[in-house]
């Protein structure tokens, strides 16, 4: 008994200790990409994605950097890229991009990685959307990609057309540094259960498994056959991990820590997009058939990526000799990762109560079903109901709202269930359907809001229409 609560003690501990030590990383990561966000606009970006080129491709990975580097958005994301005109290359530069080349998960990986994995990621990173040009041609050919975007367009939920604002527009709106705090708490909340899931299981794979385990799934001590076989597995480790986007950054860490490879613990980074999770997605959004081919090429060109990064390295003599054995320690750093912590802190609250305010905006809403903020210029997908149009981080939460069945992200409405509550159409938060209620409309046609301004806002919308 004794012993088993000693495993589980150094395992939390060890795990509570990684959070420590990322946790004003990632606090500061999720800010400046809510900041973004907010004010770059996308919409032009993804105008010019229907040929594929050195141009699009390079417009497409931008236009992931700039995005959520939530891999289950990232993935409803880039299937409502193609739907909507982008090739299917581009629209996988996308995905990549928005979680491999995004600017938390860099911070994350300094942390406990440090700088020569950063630079290593951003390599790869360039390396795999030059692969994923070169080998989708392979796995989709024309005939295939044209069935595919039939396929597609066959369930793409209603969609309508807005116009995107420029940058320096947004800067001058107070309504968009609101939306900043919201962007970086709705994609804080959004991956907490990926975060709190891959410290937990990091901690335990860190100070628990020995390296005798270790040795019987990752080859070590064998020159090119460790290389080869570390970057082949890696990702199917990653795969059944189903830990993805910033959450397998403290597996990495404990993977490198155990005498994993340079390159096998890159492409274990980069195999974000093939957890189980997502490969079931996959199916669901493009064929049992397609999504086989699709996990294929993801495989192929991740664990290419990271042979290619570690003969890089490995040539500049560039790779880490040190392993961070300062995880095994358990120790709580104090000093100025005491201090930094702190101010995240302080800054996370902030942020809170920033994104609670009541800020009227026609350029952000909040995807009903999952909470996450949407640039209304660029969303995955739209719904007009009832003279209401409603926006979605992917068409998988568009589907979910046409359902019908699925709670809204407060948890305080239900869309045809529970009419006490209304979603405001302009800033997506719940409001309590009273006789002291804004609205406007009649009937069918009636729309609830937070404050006046959203009610103006609205009322504008339908003028200009």
């Amino acid at each position: 008994m004794g012993t088993a609560f000693h495993w589980v003690e150094r395992g939390f501990k060890e795990a509570f200790v990684m959070l420590w030590m990322t946790w004003w990383p990632l606090v500061f990561g999720f800010t400046i990409s809510g900041f973004v966000q907010s004010f770059f606009p996308r919409n032009g970006l993804r105008s010019s994605l229907g040929t594929t080129s050195i141009r699009s491709l390079t417009r497409a990975s931008l236009l992931g950097m700039i995005s959520s580097s939530c891999s289950y958005a990232a993935s409803g994301m880039s299937r409502a890229l193609f739907s909507k005109g982008s090739t299917w290359t581009n629209s996988l530069v996308f995905m990549v991009a928005s979680t491999n080349l995004v600017i938390e998960l860099g911070i994350v990986i300094v942390a406990l990685l440090g700088v020569s994995f950063l630079i290593a990621q951003l390599v790869g990173g360039v390396i795999m959307i030059a692969l994923l040009a070169f080998e989708t041609r392979w796995f989709f050919s024309p005939a295939r990609e044209r069935a595919l975007l039939d396929h597609v367009q066959d369930e793409q939920p209603t969609t309508a057309v807005t116009v995107a604002v420029p940058w320096r527009e947004r800067l001058r709106t107070p309504s968009n540094y609101v939306s900043a705090a919201r962007y970086s708490v709705a994609d804080l909340r959004m991956l907490r259960r990926e975060l709190v899931a891959g410290f937990i299981v990091a901690g335990f794979l860190a100070v628990d498994v020995s390296a005798s385990w270790w040795s019987k799934i990752f080859v070590t001590g064998h020159g090119s056959w460790t290389i080869a076989e570390n970057i082949v597995v890696a990702p199917i480790l990653a795969m059944l991990s189903c830990v993805c986007s910033v959450g397998n950054i403290p597996l990495a860490a404990a993977f490198w820590s155990q005498g994993i490879s340079f390159g096998g613990v890159v492409a274990f980074i980069f195999a974000d997009l093939i957890t189980l999770p997502l490969l079931f997605i996959y199916v669901r959004l493009y064929g049992r058939a397609n999504a086989w081919r699709l996990f294929l090429l993801l495989w192929s060109v991740m664990s290419l990526a990271g042979l290619f990064v570690q003969l890089l390295f490995a040539g500049v003599h560039e790779i880490p000799s040190h392993r961070l054995l300062q995880l095994h320690q358990g120790d709580i750093t104090l000093g100025w990762t005491l201090w930094l912590n702190i101010v995240a802190t302080m800054v996370m609250v902030l942020l809170y109560v920033a994104s609670r305010q009541k800020v009227a905006s026609t350029h952000f809403a909040t995807d009903p079903i999952c909470g996450m903020q949407v640039d209304t210029s660029a969303p995955a997908a739209t719904i007009v109901r009832d003279g209401t149009t409603y926006y979605f981080c992917s068409p998988r939460c568009a589907s979910k709202f046409q359902e019908g069945t699925t709670n809204f992200a407060s948890g305080a409405s239900t869309i045809g269930h529970d009419t006490r509550f209304a979603v405001d159409p302009i800033c997506g938060m719940d409001v309590e359907i009273t006789a002291d209620a804004v609205f406007s409309g009649e009937g069918d046609k009636k729309a609830y809001f937070c404050c006046t301004g959203c009610r103006d806002s609205y009322e504008a919308n339908l003028t200009a229409q």
